[in-house]
């Protein structure tokens, strides 16, 4: 790929897209703040920075789309315009792919409705094929196996990394010139993101411009040739991406390349046998001969999840890793009751635990949390943020709403959410504060097991060593006093080795099984299955 460099002396081609001192107030509040960017063809321009930092604002104004009631300054030109506004120039490719698939049509009726007007000018006959085989190389472009299978699916069926690659696949059969694709590889294994960058890379090949916001710093060096750092709706420093990387001016980028260092120091201390408890070796959750299923269309149904045993102890973090589409996802709702088409057995502190919530007494409600990789699909978009979060303690605790709120603050406050975001809607925050009330929720139900998919996800390394702070934290909050919770048993599912060292045990999954457990150490130095060897090499690439 020919990298951006502004020494060459080279007549840059004229760009696809360009903002020139953009600023976006809402509330009173300025979310960008004078950014100008430009996007030229087969380039890849990537946005940087905490979660909140503008970045997904910044890439959406792209597509002139802005939060309602924004205040908005400074210009948004595209090439379009010089065609007389011609559609479909950019694509745009969110972090919670799920708030743009319909959940009631099968991934194949989304796709073939995209296709359908691109083979009109064929003969009626051959249109149907030839939409078909254009849904069909969109996907294998946007690096999805088993497409054929794929598409009989619904999107909640899937993974949230492979719904994002369905995403993908809607902007390229638009035959978009521009891209936006916000954090693509969150909740990806190494092994899948690097068949991402692949594709974005072949993307901005063919001409495509590709506007990359991501927290993930790896893969903005391997991708981006330039880059834009962002902190409070700036840009405080931006240049190409080898120089910025080896070189950082502002102390703000050193703390993000800094923080980017490997978790490993943090990880479990027992090797003997990686068992050891705050609160004793009875398991709080035992799953014994688990058998999960999907229905997948026409052909009924077909087993996706099988643990014949998995223990999880109070005190204790258990990491669950595999590749996108693995089962870990489907594994964790049947813990959490969320997913009915099971059989075997969950115990509860020795007591059967009813498969579907709502089967499930107040308390067990309670005992169980679970906190969603999509975080904003999780929050009613109409109701302030904290009393979504006090809401939990008054519902499954008894607690009233004056003390709710003020535990829901306190405990907020601990997760790095300001009480002046608290009070806002859902549409107001970021995703990753959104992952933070979305934490807090659970906490406050003051859970025996609590579930996090992928919340470190969508954070950049500053943030998830945060919280990854306040997890690990909970994990030495002792067996309980008073009003006090015990320390829970956490669940960790992520796709990310370097996040799964701090726990006390690995679970690693592929194609439905749980190919390996054991302690974190030991099994990310020495793993024993050729699956999870191929992960740990992977993550030293």
């Amino acid at each position: 790929m020919t990298r951006y460099d502004d020494k060459s002396g080279t007549t840059a081609p004229a760009p696809l897209a360009e903002l020139t001192d953009l600023r976006v107030e809402v509330g009173g509040r300025a979310i960008v703040d004078g950014v100008s960017l430009r996007v030229l063809p087969g380039r890849v321009t990537a946005l940087v920075g905490a979660s909140g930092s503008g970045k997904t604002t910044t890439g959406l104004a792209l597509l002139g789309e802005f939060p309602v009631g924004a205040r908005v300054t400074g210009e948004v030109r595209s090439a379009a315009e010089g065609r007389g506004g011609a559609g479909g120039l950019v694509g745009y490719v969110p972090q919670h792919p799920a708030s743009v698939l319909n959940p009631a049509r099968r991934i194949g009726a989304l796709l073939t409705d995209i296709a359908r007007p691109r083979v009109r000018h064929l003969p009626r006959g051959r249109r149907r094929a030839a939409a078909r085989a254009q849904v069909l190389r969109a996907l294998a472009d946007a690096r999805l196996p088993d497409a054929e299978a794929l598409l009989r699916r619904h999107p909640h069926q899937l993974s949230g990394g492979q719904q994002q690659r369905v995403v993908l696949a809607q902007a390229l059969l638009l035959g978009a010139e521009v891209v936006v694709a916000d954090e693509p590889t969150t909740g990806q294994d190494t092994l899948t993101k690097s068949l991402v960058v692949e594709q974005l890379a072949t993307i901005a090949a063919r001409g495509i411009a590709v506007v990359l916001l991501s927290h993930d710093l790896d893969v903005v060096r391997s991708l981006a040739d330039e880059v834009h750092v962002m902190r409070a709706g700036r840009v405080v420093e931006s240049g190409p991406t080898q120089q910025v990387w080896s070189a950082p001016r502002h102390a703000w980028t050193r703390q993000l390349l800094g923080a980017q260092a490997s978790f490993t120091d943090r990880g479990a201390t027992d090797e003997a046998d990686g068992t050891a408890t705050a609160c004793g070796d009875r398991p709080v959750l035992r799953v014994r001969s688990l058998v999960a299923r999907h229905r997948d269309g026409s052909r009924g149904t077909a087993v996706t999840v099988r643990a014949p045993e998995l223990d999880f102890h109070a005190g204790q973090l258990l990491a669950v890793v595999g590749r996108s589409g693995s089962g870990k996802t489907t594994l964790a709702r049947c813990l959490a009751g969320l997913h009915r088409d099971q059989d075997g057995e969950l115990l509860l502190d020795g007591t059967p635990l009813p498969r579907s919530l709502r089967d499930r007494a107040r308390g067990q409600l309670a005992a169980v949390q679970y906190v969603f990789q999509d975080a904003r699909a999780a929050f009613d978009e109409h109701r302030p943020v904290l009393r979504q979060v006090a809401r939990t303690a008054v519902r499954l605790r008894g607690v009233d709403a004056g003390n709710a709120e003020t535990e829901a603050l306190a405990t907020l406050s601990r997760l790095g959410l300001l009480p002046e975001l608290a009070h806002r809607r859902p549409a107001e925050l970021s995703g990753g504060e959104l992952q933070r009330a979305s934490l807090a929720r659970a906490l406050l139900a003051h859970p025996r097991v609590l579930i996090c998919d992928e919340i470190t996800s969508g954070l950049d390394t500053v943030s998830r060593r945060g919280i990854l702070d306040v997890l690990t934290g909970l994990l030495g909050t002792g067996p309980g006093t008073g009003t006090a919770p015990a320390a829970p048993a956490l669940v960790l599912i992520t796709h990310d080795l370097d996040t799964a060292s701090v726990a006390d045990r690995i679970a690693v999954m592929d194609a439905g099984e749980i190919v390996e457990q054991g302690p974190a150490r030991q099994l990310l130095t020495t793993p024993r299955h050729p699956f999870t060897a191929s992960l740990v090499a992977a993550d030293r690439v």
